[in-house]
């Protein structure tokens, strides 16, 4: 591991335990990854939905190898000085040893954080019983502490993804369990509801990391922050507006051919050099 490296690893760990709150967009290429530091936020983690999105899958998370992954956090971390966290889906593999190279793999191409999510990757979400979804964070936790880096590992919680029966009770059983296995931060998504995002900020003894965007778009900032809310992430929001610009433009071309969408166009000198933003920090 660089010193730089550890460096990263150390102040992404410390953004979880310092006061406040903090926002962690999320980006799928190295040029998203540029945009999104030159903004000023303090950490910036992969979407997989995005990385798939710009492979052609569509929303098919699942469909990506681990490969395609790791080429992808190591093109994003190596465009950035950022820290760097990793999104991994399912872990690519039902198995504790599955998951466990995959984090070590994303730590040797620069990323030192990482989310595991404990559904299955395939369709209709299926669940990993709690037990097994426990010992795929421990593996996880233990692959981590094998290198010189200090990372910060979250355990995604998907019961308000999949329609479970008393989402509320899962969520808080799993997160001790997780926890207990050696999670960092518990990100919860799929939580529409204010009122229950403080309850679970209570009842979770660790950060907790909810998601915006995506629907999910009626919740402020400071409202966050005040219900107890550690970091928020934006998943693959971005990178799916981005297609939707796309989408605009070509109507735009198609229905009165005009290129208006032309005007806010970026140079490819200021994508790959973005200049800071000029604005005051609100996070």
């Amino acid at each position: 591991m660089s010193d730089d490296q550890i460096a990263k690893a150390r102040r992404f760990y410390n953004l979880h335990h310092m006061p406040g709150m903090f926002l962690m967009p999320d980006a799928w290429n190295a040029e998203s990854a540029r945009m999104l530091q030159a903004a000023g936020f303090p950490a910036i983690a992969t979407t997989q939905s995005g990385i798939a999105e710009s492979l052609g899958l569509g929303e098919n998370e699942e469909c990506i190898t681990l490969r395609q992954t790791i080429e992808a956090i190591h093109a994003i971390a190596g465009a950035i000085d950022l820290p760097l966290s990793a999104d991994f889906e399912a872990g690519y593999g039902a198995t504790p040893e599955d998951v466990a190279e995959a984090v070590w793999r994303a730590i040797d191409v620069g990323a030192v954080g990482g989310t595991i999510s404990d559904h299955s990757g395939v369709p209709g979400l299926q669940m990993f019983d709690v037990e097994q979804a426990a010992d795929r964070i421990a593996a996880a936790r233990d692959a981590a502490d094998g290198t010189e880096i200090k990372y910060t590992l979250t355990a995604q919680i998907d019961c308000y993804l999949t329609n479970m029966e008393a989402p509320f009770a899962a969520v808080v059983r799993r997160a001790a369990l997780y926890r207990a296995a050696g999670a960092d931060c518990l990100f919860v998504p799929g939580v529409s509801n204010l009122a229950t995002i403080a309850s679970l900020a209570r009842e979770i003894d660790a950060p907790l990391a909810v998601a915006v965007g995506n629907g999910n778009n009626s919740f402020a900032i400071a409202d966050l922050r005040n219900a107890g809310v550690k970091r928020v992430n934006l998943g693959g929001s971005l990178a799916r507006a981005t297609l939707g610009l796309i989408r605009r433009a070509a109507e735009e071309m198609m229905a009165t051919g005009t290129f208006n969408f032309a005007n806010d166009l970026i140079t490819g000198a200021e994508s790959s050099r973005p200049q800071p933003l000029r604005m005051e920090q609100r996070v």
